[in-house]
């Protein structure tokens, strides 16, 4: 009976270093998959995703501010056009 029990005592020794080794190589294996997958993404020129929003809201930003300033040059092209066609009506000679 002494022997079955440290047969089992040995197997069971046997089966934890197992254990912990496949975890240390389960850590090893996503270390070195995730320095891969960071390397491939510095390749690619990718950008994180809250540097990307924030170069949207600029862009959205000069967008909104585009959009404003034509509006205005054509409020002013407008008053241009009313001043030049005011000039030319009472000019002397004129139609």
């Amino acid at each position: 009976m002494q022997t079955s029990n440290r047969f089992f005592d040995d197997l069971a020794k046997v089966a934890s270093g197992a254990a912990s080794t496949l975890v240390g190589v389960k850590q090893e294996v996503e270390a070195f998959t995730r320095q891969q997958v960071e390397r491939l993404v510095g390749e690619f020129n990718l950008v994180r995703r809250d540097e990307f929003e924030a170069v949207q809201a600029l862009a959205a930003n000069a967008r909104a501010e585009q959009e404003r300033l034509e509006q205005r040059v054509a409020a002013l092209e407008e008053q241009l056009g009313a001043l030049k066609g005011q000039s030319t009506a009472s000019a002397p000679g004129g139609v």
